[in-house]
């Protein structure tokens, strides 16, 4: 009884000390998830502590990244409200699963010529960026790649919080011209 009583205490240790290093990254990621839907992402939030935890009291030996398995639970949880959204109770299959991903994201499916251009798209972004000086790709990863709030890149960048949303404005301008110049 004893030895049980403490593995539940380790585990509890494994999962606190996760989710507390992870939480505000797996916050973001369940608000995109949920496109922007705030109890949708606090819903998915608390079905993957339930299930995390159950699942390290479990099994805590098998955990070896306990953080980045927080990402993963949270992934199945969005994948499973969508497949209730849609009443799948089917067979897991991996590329419907995707496909119902982007589906939920764009409420359309969108055509083999339509995926191509988005790929090529953010390959010509990703050079675009790479090619920018130094505070410019560190701006578009605030924004884009950490989906920080304004505030808080305007405080690492030093510079006021309607700076910060006009550079982005501009940066964003920059990127769409490229695109359209390159796919007109």
């Amino acid at each position: 009884m004893g030895y049980r009583k403490d593995a539940i205490e380790i585990a509890d240790g494994i999962f606190t000390a996760a989710w507390n290093t992870a939480l505000p990254e797996l916050k973001r990621r369940a608000l995109r998830l949920s496109n922007g839907h705030h109890d949708r992402a606090d819903d998915m939030l608390a079905d993957t502590a339930v299930k995390a935890l159950v699942f390290i009291r479990r099994s805590p030996e098998s955990i070896t990244d306990p953080r980045g398995f927080l990402f993963i639970v949270l992934q199945h949880v969005f994948l499973d409200s969508i497949r209730r959204e849609r009443g799948d109770r089917g067979t897991f299959d991996r590329r419907l699963d995707m496909q119902a991903t982007i589906d939920a994201a764009t409420d359309e499916r969108p055509s083999t010529q339509r995926l191509a251009e988005l790929q090529d798209s953010l390959r010509l972004v990703g050079d675009v960026v790479a090619g920018m000086p130094r505070e410019q790709r560190r701006l578009f990863a605030f924004r884009f790649v950490d989906d920080l709030p304004y505030p808080v890149i305007a405080d690492r960048l030093g510079i006021n919080q309607p700076l910060a949303r006009k550079r982005v404005e501009l940066m964003r301008k920059q990127l769409r011209g490229v695109c359209r110049r390159r796919f007109a």
